[in-house]
């Protein structure tokens, strides 16, 4: 099979464009997409183990560790010790990452918005499917498996 230049270069472009919006955003704070992905992640799943989180992010534990650490001393996410395992680390997002990950996710919505404007609801589930199917299914990430599980394609909240 030849390759599918025309999709491989629309998804580069729109990667590029999908992630440059919060980039600038994030330059502003001194971050990076590390930091927006570890964000958005613990905003998303309460509670999130740091295990999980280096599951999720396919990042070694030193590239999350300073990540983390920053994320921590500026106040965009706490870290609690697990109710029934003390060693666990439990990570939750403050009001401050909240109002962070609702800035970025904002930008990201408006530009999905823009480029689906013009869609039917079955064209729309297409993209999901689409998308969906674009990712591993043999992942072992528990946190994968919730998103894929809960929103069967794509969540339009």
């Amino acid at each position: 099979m030849p390759p599918r230049w025309d999709i491989i270069e629309l998804l580069f472009f729109a990667y590029r464009d999908f992630v440059g919006d919060p980039d600038d955003v994030l330059d502003q704070f001194g971050f990076g997409r590390a930091h927006h992905r570890v964000v958005h992640f613990v905003h998303r799943y309460p509670g999130l183990k740091v295990a999980d989180l280096l599951d999720v992010l396919r990042i070694t534990k030193q590239s999350l560790g300073r990540v983390l650490k920053q994320l921590l001393d500026e106040g965009y996410i706490v870290q609690k010790s697990g109710a029934a395992d003390r060693r666990q680390r439990l990570l939750f997002a403050t009001a401050k990452g909240e109002a962070l990950v609702a800035q970025l996710a904002g930008l990201q919505t408006d530009r999905i918005s823009r480029a689906l404007r013009d869609f039917k609801p079955d064209e729309v589930d297409a993209v999901g499917r689409f998308l969906s199917g674009m990712i591993d299914r043999d992942d072992p990430d528990k946190v994968l498996q919730a998103i894929l599980g809960a929103d069967s394609g794509m969540t339009r909240e």
